[in-house]
């Protein structure tokens, strides 16, 4: 009775220990509330320390020091930072890391030493989790700018300084137009150059509307002149280019799926040949010629991929 039982109360265990070893990464190293250190707050007082506080900070200290050895930290601290995602790189790390031991320990007791490929999912699902974000960001200021554009043009008709066309952007425009406004307006309080602020963000969101916008600005500071009516023009020239791309995207939406289909095809029938017909396909896995037909039907699908990918990728 208690041999049958034992994968049982293995699996139940494995679940508690996964359990346990995610609320450990969560306080140790999951995000948490900015607060005023304890000196600033009370002068005078001793700082608060306590046992879970020392390990956080021990944890994170050394992960630090391993990105900065690694060189990928200011790599790193930008991918967070495009992809929108408030936390430090040292924290990401972390979570990454305790994810990626409870995936290779779930794995080992599903499927034995081989389960440890598991623990693999953790850091390319968090690279697949920073790129999805990162587009989808992106994407969305894209669609947002020419409102931006217009707000900024109504408040500097209405006799605003360029800083308050800008807070009005950031209070009004949704995220995440108005996460990169504000960090404008607070870089510029605390010290920064305008023009400097406005190419990191353009950077940061990869938008060349954006970045043709900031050119305008700063030729407009130098030069002079009415910058309402330069950001109309702007404003309608981005407009006239989201109208195209979006008549281009409904156009070559026959033709992605067309490529899907083609790619998926292949693996399809070999599938159902599989299932169907185990000896018809097990012949090509019985000789060097059957070896050789399935790399050049491998590299013949990759250079036809790469090729339909080609054909229905339209930049401008």
């Amino acid at each position: 009775m208690i041999l049958t039982q034992l994968p049982t109360m293995v699996l139940v265990a494995a679940a508690t220990c996964m359990v346990a070893l995610l609320i450990i990464g969560y306080q140790v190293a999951g995000p948490r509330p900015a607060r005023l250190p304890a000196g600033r707050r009370r002068p005078g007082m001793p700082a608060e320390h306590n046992g879970l506080t020392g390990a956080a900070e021990a944890v994170t200290s050394l992960m630090d020091r391993a990105l900065r050895r690694r060189g990928r930290h200011g790599e790193g601290i930008a991918a967070l930072d495009m992809a929108g995602i408030r936390m430090r790189l040292q924290d990401f790390a972390i979570l990454v890391l305790v994810a990626e031991l409870v995936l290779a320990a779930v794995g080992v007791l599903l499927v034995g030493p081989w389960g440890l490929v598991l623990g693999l999912l953790a850091p390319v699902g968090a690279r697949v989790l920073v790129n999805v974000r990162t587009t989808k960001r992106q994407r969305a200021f894209a669609d947002q700018l020419d409102d931006s554009l217009q707000l900024m043009s109504s408040s500097l008709r209405a006799g605003h300084s360029l800083l308050q066309a800008l807070a009005s952007v950031a209070r009004e425009a949704d995220s995440p137009t108005s996460d990169e406004f504000a960090r404008i307006i607070n870089e510029t309080r605390v010290g920064r150059e305008l023009g400097p602020a406005f190419e990191e963000s353009a950077r940061r969101v990869n938008s060349d509307d954006f970045a043709w916008v900031v050119q305008a600005i700063a030729i407009n500071r130098e030069v002079g002149g009415n910058l309402a009516e330069v950001l109309d023009g702007v404003s309608h020239t981005i407009r006239e280019r989201n109208q195209i791309r979006r008549q281009v995207k409904a156009l070559s939406a026959e033709g992605k799926l067309s490529a899907i289909v083609l790619m998926l095809l292949p693996f399809g029938i070999a599938g159902f040949l599989v299932m169907s017909n185990p000896g018809y396909m097990g012949k090509f896995t019985q000789s060097l010629m059957g070896y050789a037909m399935i790399a050049a039907s491998g590299i013949l699908l990759l250079v036809g991929g790469l090729w339909l990918r080609k054909v229905v990728q339209v930049r401008f």
